[in-house]
Order: structure tokens, then C-alpha cells, then sequence
């Protein structure tokens, strides 16, 4: 222990047994065993930075989809989900917030406004009743902005932040991780009770309804972790495997949706924006959380 640069050797009755042994275990460690757990502590940092880029670019991809959607509507004189000068506000809000949040100016603060952005724009949609969508629809669209409000609160707590100088705060963490549990019980309940997406599961999980059943109970136990807030970390990590495979043969599925199903093709790529969207939500909760 003398041979250790600065190590000055203690007192006698100051060490006892298990300090020694831990001690010893530490200073026994191969260095190929120290080397890959900084190996795995730069990856989870990656990952966790990658998923902070995806959320807070978000916002930029779900104005042009909308802009793009309006448009697609003004060819079939169909009005907007919202009325046309409070669009331009929500609009310019939400670039403004994904701004700040992509140069990680106040990102805390900006995440919290753009949560509650998209809070008010969705009940502004859902109450104004300009346009009439399907109830399987409905349950699609609006599960999804709740867990991207939930996304926002989780970063606006200060998950995801490389270099953390404030504390994390728990209750806008656990706050977005029952919004991205409402979602997931949602998706639970389409898969039980809506035809459009059994059928869209169904023809890509092979095995028919066995499968479809159990992955409904997986969503359904990640929906009771995410309440509870235990093993988040492990939820977290199991979702960020199954969403990409959702997000690529579900939902990017467009001929089903667009042609068989009567989606609009830009909403569908809304839909599209926003699981990517909370999968970056859930990669960030997957390795900081």
C-alpha cells in the first residue's frame, strides 16, 4: 500500500476487515475489467445524448408535418385541427422552445414550456372539433402527444444532462414517466380492442394471436413499472429495443395506414415523428434513469 503515490498509512484500529478487503479488491481489479466499465459508461452517455438530440429536434419536425398535413388538407378544402391565428402561435412557440433546447440554452426551462405547449395545443385540438377523426384514431394521436408531453417533463427534470450542476427534479420525472405510462396502457388497450391495429400487428408478428396477446401484457406490465417507478431503468431499456421495430414495420407501414386504413399520409408521418420522438424519451430514462 506504501507504493501508492499519496497513500499515508492510517492509524492502528482505524481499518477494519471488510475496508481492507474491499480496498484489496479494488487495487486487484485487471485493467481490462476497468477499461470496459468506462467502455460501458461512454456508451449509456451516447445514448442518452442521442436521445436528448431526438427530443428536443422534435418540435421542428412536428410543425413542418403539420404545415405539410394543412396543406394537404387546403387540396380537399378540410379545415385545420386548430383555428388559423392561434396555429401560427402554437407554431411559433414550439420552434422557439426547440431552439433553445438544441443549443441547451435553459434547456429545463424551455422543455417545461414546451410541454405545456403541447399540452394546450392538444386540448385546443381535441376541443375544438374542426375536423372528426376515428375513435381508434383519436386514441392513437392523443396517447402519443401525452407521452411527448411526458418526454418534455422528463428532460425538463434534468435527465439526460451530461454534465448535471443542479439537482434533479423527481417530481417532473415522475410526472413524465405517468404520462408515457398512459401511453403505453393505451397501446395495450388498441391492441385488445381496436381492429385497425391488431390487423397492422398482426401482419407482421408471425404466430398470429398468441403473440399479439402477450406483447399487449408486455405493454402492459412496462405501463405498471412506469406508474410505480420501479425498475425504470429496466422498462426503459426493454421499450427502447421493442419501439424501433414498431416505428419501422408498424408504423412505417404507410401503404396500410395511407391507402387501406384512410389515414392522411401526413398525419400518419406526424404519428411516425412522434414515436421517434418518445423513443428518444425513453432512450434518455433507458441510461439516466
Amino acid at each position: 500500500m506504501a507504493a501508492i503515490r499519496g497513500f499515508k498509512k492510517p492509524r492502528e484500529g482505524l481499518w477494519d476487515r471488510a475496508s481492507c478487503r474491499s480496498l484489496n479488491a479494488v487495487l486487484r481489479l485487471p485493467p481490462h475489467t476497468i477499461m470496459a466499465a468506462d467502455s460501458r459508461k461512454q456508451i449509456l452517455r451516447l445514448l442518452s445524448r442521442f436521445g436528448a438530440i431526438i427530443l428536443t429536434r422534435f418540435g421542428f419536425w412536428n410543425c413542418f408535418s403539420m404545415l405539410m398535413l394543412f396543406a394537404e388538407r387546403a387540396d380537399v378544402k378540410r379545415k385545420p385541427d386548430i383555428q388559423v391565428p392561434y396555429l401560427y402561435i402554437d407554431m411559433g412557440v414550439a420552434v422557439l422552445c426547440a431552439s433553445f433546447m438544441s443549443f441547451g440554452v435553459k434547456r429545463r426551462w424551455f422543455a417545461l414550456v414546451a410541454a405545456l405547449q403541447l399540452a394546450i395545443s392538444t386540448y385546443a385540438s381535441y376541443m375544438g372539433g374542426q375536423v372528426h377523426y376515428g375513435d381508434w384514431l383519436k386514441v392513437r394521436m392523443y396517447s402519443r402527444a401525452l407521452a411527448i408531453t411526458g418526454g418534455f417533463l422528463v428532460l425538463a427534470s434534468g435527465a439526460g444532462e451530461v454534465y448535471r450542476q443542479k439537482p434533479r427534479t423527481r417530481s417532473l420525472q415522475s410526472t413524465g414517466q405517468i404520462f408515457l405510462g398512459i401511453y403505453l396502457i393505451c397501446m395495450a388497450y388498441s391492441l385488445q380492442h381496436s381492429q385497425e391495429d391488431r390487423m397492422a400487428f398482426l401482419n407482421h408478428i408471425p404466430g398470429g394471436e398468441i403473440p399479439l396477446q402477450l406483447l399487449s401484457v408486455l405493454y402492459g406490465v412496462l405501463a405498471l413499472s412506469f406508474f410505480s417507478g420501479y425498475y425504470i431503468r429496466s422498462a426503459a431499456q426493454v421499450l427502447a429495443i421493442l419501439m424501433p421495430l414498431v416505428i419501422l414495420f408498424i408504423d412505417g407501414n404507410l401503404g396500410y395506414w395511407y391507402q387501406g386504413r384512410r389515414v392522411e399520409f401526413w398525419n400518419q408521418m406526424k404519428l411516425v415523428g412522434q414515436n421517434v420522438g418518445i423513443f428518444g424519451a425513453v432512450l434518455i430514462l433507458a441510461t439516466d434513469g
